[in-house]
């Protein structure tokens, strides 16, 4: 194959697949079946007869059967062969809520299933598959999660049979991390080739990885569905209408990201400050109140001691009237020979 061949644009002008609209124009389009198939296959690790062959593509939106109901726009939901729902999203910034965002969309398929005169054992197995562009699992390695219902301590499936629930995590940023540490080998597993396609622009930054450029470039001489893919990638890339709303989901994209990071950070901002105020005002009314009840004791302290030697004062005064001697008062009051002569001649308070 001609190297020159393999493209036909520069590599910047490349959509951002991690881009939902990118990603759905790639993998949820009925003309590009053949590629969702193949990159199905490749999450779910499905060969020989489980392997998925065809799909159906379904409407996007869950729930909203009632008024006040949270609709629910879901990037691709397809229908196997066997009957399967398989629900993939792909999120370019985390908002934090994606674990229970995922419950909800599970919840709201295999219920969605459910039609009037249907037993419960007719219900399928309903699998979602998660792409991030972040990390989900900081103290897990694996840049792939998959995630079933167990038993607690026998990990146990609870219905080995045939799984109802089963959740995927990609994590990009791992996974191009591993990659970079020649940890992951493109040649034998499949997944790796599509999740390098995936990985190799950053719409964020603007940045494309030019080395995987050339190893997707090396594999897609072998590989036809590679190929195709990155010919679909070109032709989404380059169309005006494409274009435009491209680059009109991105920057909304980064707008909601950066309208969440400033909420954060003002949340952040306004709690110290209100937390300062607060502590300050704490500060000063338990200031206040320890300095009134610090002051009272001594104030009470202080005239309690006033009087007491005040007392003594009119107490020696009288002793002396009544012309009781220096030695006779030292023992009657416990007063020293100084103290007395001080208030016989001047008339002084006892210090």
């Amino acid at each position: 194959m001609n190297r020159k061949a393999m493209r036909r644009i520069p590599l910047e002008k490349f959509f951002d697949l991690k881009v939902d609209f990118a990603f759905k124009q790639m993998f949820g389009n009925e003309k590009n079946k053949k590629i969702t198939v193949v990159f199905l296959n490749a999450v779910l690790k499905l060969t020989g007869r489980d392997t998925i062959k065809e799909v159906t593509f379904l409407k996007h939106e869950l729930g909203g059967e009632y008024q006040d109901d949270k609709q629910s726009r879901l990037d691709i939901l397809v229908k196997t062969q066997n009957g399967d729902f398989i629900n993939v999203e792909i999120q370019l910034s985390n908002q934090h809520d994606m674990t229970k965002r995922t419950l909800y969309y599970w919840a709201k398929m295999y219920e969605s299933q459910l039609v009037r005169g249907m037993g419960y054992s007719e219900l399928r197995p309903t699998i979602t598959i998660n792409i991030c562009n972040f990390t989900m699992f900081k103290d897990n390695k694996n840049y792939h999660n998959t995630f079933h219902l167990y038993e607690d301590t026998t990990l146990s499936r609870l219905m080995p049979e045939e799984d109802v629930m089963e959740i995927h995590f990609i994590e990009i940023n791992k996974f191009i991390s591993l990659w970079y540490e020649g940890k992951l080998n493109a040649l034998e597993d499949l997944l790796i080739r599509w999740l390098l396609l995936l990985g190799m622009v950053d719409g964020r930054n603007k940045k494309v990885y030019a080395e995987i450029y050339r190893e997707l470039e090396e594999l897609a001489m072998k590989d036809e569905n590679l190929r195709a893919a990155f010919d679909t990638w070109e032709e989404i890339s380059q169309s005006p209408e494409t274009i435009l709303a491209y680059q009109s989901r991105l920057k909304y994209i980064l707008d909601e990201e950066a309208r969440y990071i400033d909420g954060i950070n003002k949340g952040r901002e306004q709690g110290k400050a209100e937390g300062m105020k607060e502590g300050l005002e704490q500060g000063l009314e338990q200031g206040l109140e320890q300095g009134l009840e610090q002051g009272l004791e001594q104030g009470l302290e202080q005239g309690l001691e006033q009087g007491r030697k005040q007392e003594q004062i009119e107490l020696v005064k009288k002793l002396l009237q009544r012309h009781e001697t220096v030695e006779e008062i030292m023992d009657l009051l416990g007063l020293s020979r100084e103290e007395i002569e001080r208030i016989k001649s001047l008339n002084l308070p006892l210090e």
